[in-house]
C-alpha cells in the first residue's frame, strides 16, 4: 500500500515520498495532520504531531509524517456530501491556503462572493492573489514556469535551504460545488529545480490523490488515486512540472464508484480554477486604435474598442449598462459610448459620446483612472464569453462563476470611482455568475468594510 508524508517548513519544501505500508484506514492522529500543517520556524525543518519515519529514507533534514490512500471506495453514499453541503450549484474557491509563501505563514483564507485584500504594502495582498492565480493557471493545463515565472520570489525571505539545497513553498485551496467540499494541497520545490515535489487531493478526510517525488533524478512523480473495487489503488508516473488533478480525468475511466468520486472532485477542482480571468487594466496600452477581431477582452485591456465594437452590436442591454456607469466614473456629460471604424476597415477607436452639438472624446484623452474604470466595469459586466479565457467547454456556462482577479483594484481610481465598481461588484456578484478576489488600498477597505455583502481579508500585522 502506498504512503504519502509530508513536513512542512519555512526552509525545506514540504518533500512528498511514498512508502509501502500495510493498507487500511487512515489513523485518527494523522487524519487531523491533514490540512496543510504550520511551517516550523526558519531553518528547522521538523514534522507533524505523530510523525514517523518511513522507508525509503526522506531526504536529509526533513522527517515524515504516513498518510494512508484508503485501498477500498467507501460503501456506497458515506463518501458523497450532506444534503446540507450541497448548497454550491457553481464549482468556486472558497478558501486560499498558503503555507512559507512569501510573507504568509500557515494562512487560511476564506473567499466569498467578493473578497477584498487590505493591508499596509508588503503584507502579502499581492502574493495572496499570485498564488490563486497561479493555481488557475495549473488548473487550466499550464506548466509550473508558466504558472510561476519567478519562483524565487514565492520563497520567505529568511527560508534556509535544507542539506540537499532545497527551499520551496506550500499552497492550496478548497473547492467547494455539486461534489462538495473538496481540498487541493500543493508542495513545490523553488530550488535548486522548479518541481511540484508533492500534490493532495481530498475530500471528507479521504485521500483521493496523492503524488510524491520518489527518484530525485528523475523528472516524474509517482501518483496513487483511489481506484475501488478490486484493484483498490491505481499507480502510475506523472509529470513533475504539471497539476496531477487536472490530469486525472485523462487517466481515469470511471467504471467503479471510487473512480467516479476521485473524477467528480478533480473535475470540481478544475472547473473552478479554469474560471479565472486575472485582470489589470494598463492604461498606456489602451489609448491607441486597435485592428478589429474576435472581441475578447485581454487582460490587460488593450483591445478595450474592440471589445466595445463588440458589445454595442451584440449585447445593448450591457452596453448600455456600461454607458450608465461612465456617467459617473468619467468626468464630464456622457451621453453613451460609441466606436469609430473607417468604412473600408482598419483600426478601430472608441469614443464617449458627450451628447447632441458637443464633438466626441477619444478613450486616448481620458485619463488614466477613467480608462481602468471603464475596463474594469466592463469585466464586472460581462461574462467569460467575452474575456479571453478559457473556460470548461463541456459544462454550460450556467454551471460555472466566473472568478475576475484584480491586484490593484482601485489603483488610480478617486472614491467616486472605487465607490460604483463596489456598487457594480455587488450588484453582479450577487447574482452568482461572477465573483472577484481584489487587492485594495486603505481608503477603498475603509470605505467597504461595513458594506453587507463583501468579505474583507485584513492582512494588518
Amino acid at each position: 500500500m502506498d504512503a504519502i508524508s509530508d513536513a512542512a517548513a519555512v526552509g525545506a519544501p514540504a518533500i512528498v515520498a511514498l512508502a509501502d505500508t500495510p493498507a487500511g484506514p487512515v489513523p485518527a492522529a494523522l487524519l487531523a495532520a491533514l490540512p496543510a500543517a504550520a511551517p516550523a520556524a526558519e531553518g528547522d525543518a521538523t514534522a507533524s504531531p505523530g510523525a514517523s519515519p518511513a522507508p525509503p529514507a526522506p531526504p536529509a533534514g526533513v522527517e515524515e509524517d504516513a498518510l494512508v490512500v484508503p485501498a477500498q471506495a467507501r460503501p456506497a453514499g458515506s463518501g458523497r456530501p450532506t444534503e446540507p453541503e450541497q448548497r454550491c450549484p457553481r464549482p468556486v474557491v472558497t478558501e486560499l491556503r498558503l503555507s512559507a509563501f512569501g510573507p504568509h505563514r500557515s494562512a487560511v483564507h476564506p473567499l466569498g462572493p467578493l473578497t477584498l485584500f487590505a493591508g499596509p504594502s508588503g503584507s502579502g495582498k499581492s502574493q495572496a492573489l499570485a498564488a490563486y492565480e497561479a493555481l488557475a493557471g495549473l488548473g487550466s493545463g499550464a506548466t509550473l514556469e508558466e504558472a510561476f515565472p519567478d519562483p524565487r520570489a514565492r520563497i520567505p525571505d529568511r527560508a534556509v535551504p535544507d542539506a540537499q539545497r532545497r527551499r520551496g513553498f506550500r499552497l492550496g485551496c478548497t473547492v467547494d460545488g455539486p461534489a462538495g467540499p473538496v481540498r487541493l494541497d500543493l508542495a513545490v520545490q523553488a530550488e535548486p529545480t522548479l518541481r511540484i515535489v508533492g500534490e493532495r487531493l481530498s475530500q471528507g478526510g479521504q485521500i483521493l490523490l496523492a503524488t510524491a517525488l520518489r527518484d530525485p533524478g528523475r523528472r516524474s512523480v509517482q501518483a496513487a488515486w483511489l481506484t475501488g473495487g478490486a484493484v483498490g489503488v491505481t499507480r502510475a508516473p506523472l509529470p513533475d512540472d504539471r497539476l496531477g488533478t487536472a490530469l486525472l480525468p485523462l487517466r481515469v475511466a470511471g467504471s467503479t464508484a471510487g473512480q467516479r468520486q476521485v473524477l467528480a472532485a478533480a473535475e470540481q477542482v478544475v472547473v473552478a480554477l479554469r474560471a479565472v480571468f486575472p485582470c489589470d487594466p494598463r492604461p498606456d496600452r489602451m489609448r491607441a486604435a486597435v485592428a478589429p477581431g474576435e472581441g475578447r477582452l485581454l487582460g490587460d485591456c488593450a483591445n478595450l474598442a474592440d471589445v466595445l465594437r463588440r458589445t454595442r452590436s451584440e449585447c445593448g442591454t450591457r452596453h448600455a449598462l456600461l454607458a450608465e456607469a461612465a456617467r459617473t466614473g468619467c468626468a464630464g456629460s456622457v451621453a453613451g459610448l460609441d466606436v469609430r471604424a473607417p468604412a473600408g476597415g482598419g483600426p478601430v477607436e472608441a469614443v464617449l459620446d458627450r451628447g447632441p452639438g458637443r464633438p466626441a472624446t477619444e478613450l486616448a484623452r481620458l485619463g488614466a483612472g477613467e480608462l481602468r474604470f471603464l475596463a474594469l466595469a466592463l469585466v464586472l459586466l460581462t461574462g467569460p464569453g467575452v474575456l479571453a479565457m478559457d473556460p470548461a467547454a463541456e459544462l454550460l456556462s450556467a454551471r460555472q462563476a466566473l472568478t475576475v482577479l484584480a491586484d490593484d483594484f482601485d489603483r488610480g481610481l478617486d472614491g467616486r470611482q472605487s465607490a460604483e465598481l463596489l456598487r457594480l461588484a455587488l450588484l453582479s456578484c450577487g447574482r452568482g455568475h461572477i465573483r472577484l478576489v481584489a487587492a485594495v488600498g486603505e481608503g477603498t477597505a475603509a470605505a467597504a468594510r461595513d458594506l453587507p455583502g463583501v468579505a474583507m481579508v485584513d492582512l494588518r500585522a
